[in-house]
């Protein structure tokens, strides 16, 4: 496990990462074309704020630079099933993979999945038993099946969208990255909704390394922050992978000199959990909870590329502790005036 280390002395407030945000600027429907989104970009150096679209990120990165991407796939990861001999609707979401049909879940209402429930989905092409009730809520149910587990997903889950987001999504592909490969994220790594594939061969063209990690999502990320001191919350694990190519890919680029680009806070993570302290990186995989927060010592990443985040939120922490607090709250404020779109399926930002 990986811990965040915070060298301040004050402590700081949920309330410290609070905004009003109005409930239209929040994104119910991803635009057209991918890269069409806005790009506001926050220059570290002295707080400035540039206005752009995203396929103007070709004008910031470099040749020699290497981007990384989170290439995990959201599966289909809610299920509605009932208990045997039951008619109320039981709502499952899969969260983390345990091994050998074992998932720690969601469900709703929690009351109707007690330890020993026996649960069916789909006619019975899937069926499960409540293992256990865990200290935080979450049940640990496992599956029984005949056949391909993420087959039967494919025919009997959808798509787990924010709760934010109200309007129900034509194509779940939108909710994936165009480079989406390994399954197993319960949500989306949303800054990489961004990216097209003719965006992507124009970074090569260019002379950019891109590198790929993988860091299943869990809803961890996005479970409020419940204490009012931020060092009181408690993150929940996720599993990363690092392998041997990419490793070597972004130490080689280190040692030429260019720079270390993470796309999106999940990116982000898994680099500065892998990190040494001079960022060198190796091949493994594993489970972070690393926190991140102002008071943080980046050690791997040069540039984040981020979508806009909720009030309150790790994530709002974690990108003030790239730039800093003031900054990223000014830097909201703009975009808040300037109407750009919030969360998931909004706009996006560059802070370098």
């Amino acid at each position: 496990m990986a811990w965040a280390h915070c060298a301040h002395a004050f402590v700081m407030k949920k309330s410290d990462f609070y905004f009003e945000l109005p409930e239209c600027l929040i994104a119910q429907h991803p635009l057209e074309q991918r890269d069409a989104s806005r790009l506001l970009v926050l220059d570290r150096a002295d707080g400035s704020v540039t206005h752009r679209h995203f396929r103007d990120l070709l004008d910031y990165v470099q040749q020699g630079d290497c981007m990384v991407f989170n290439n995990s796939r959201v599966i289909p990861a809610r299920l509605m099933g009932h208990a045997v001999g039951k008619t109320t609707p039981i709502e499952v979401l899969l969260l983390v993979d345990r091994g050998e049909g074992l998932w720690e879940c969601l469900t709703r209402p929690g009351r109707k999945t007690r330890e020993g429930v026996e649960l069916v989905f789909g006619d019975g092409l899937l069926t499960a038993t409540v293992e256990s009730v865990q200290p935080d809520g979450n049940r640990l149910i496992r599956f029984h099946y005949d056949g391909i587990f993420l087959e039967i997903l494919d025919k009997l889950g959808t798509m787990p969208l924010p709760p934010y987001i109200k309007e129900k999504l034509d194509d779940p592909e939108r909710y994936q990255t165009v480079y989406s490969k390994t399954p197993g994220s319960a949500a989306a790594p949303t800054a990489g909704l961004h990216f097209t594939p003719e965006l992507l061969e124009q970074l090569k063209n260019k002379g950019v390394n891109l590198a790929f990690v993988t860091l299943h999502v869990g809803l961890g990320t996005f479970r409020p922050v419940k204490e009012d001191e931020i060092t009181d919350h408690v993150m929940h694990a996720e599993y990363y992978v690092m392998d041997e190519q990419t490793a070597d890919l972004i130490n080689r680029t280190r040692a030429n000199g260019g720079k270390i680009w993470a796309v999106g806070t999940t990116a982000t993570r898994t680099l500065e959990t892998i990190a040494d302290e001079d960022g060198t990186v190796r091949a493994q995989s594993g489970w972070t909870d690393i926190f991140i927060y102002p008071g943080y010592r980046f050690k791997a990443v040069d540039h984040l590329v981020t979508n806009f985040h909720l009030p309150e939120s790790t994530l709002m922490m974690l990108i003030s502790a790239f730039a800093t607090r003031e900054m990223v709250m000014d830097a909201y404020r703009q975009a808040i005036a300037e109407e750009y779109r919030f969360f998931s399926f909004g706009d996006s930002m560059l802070i370098r």
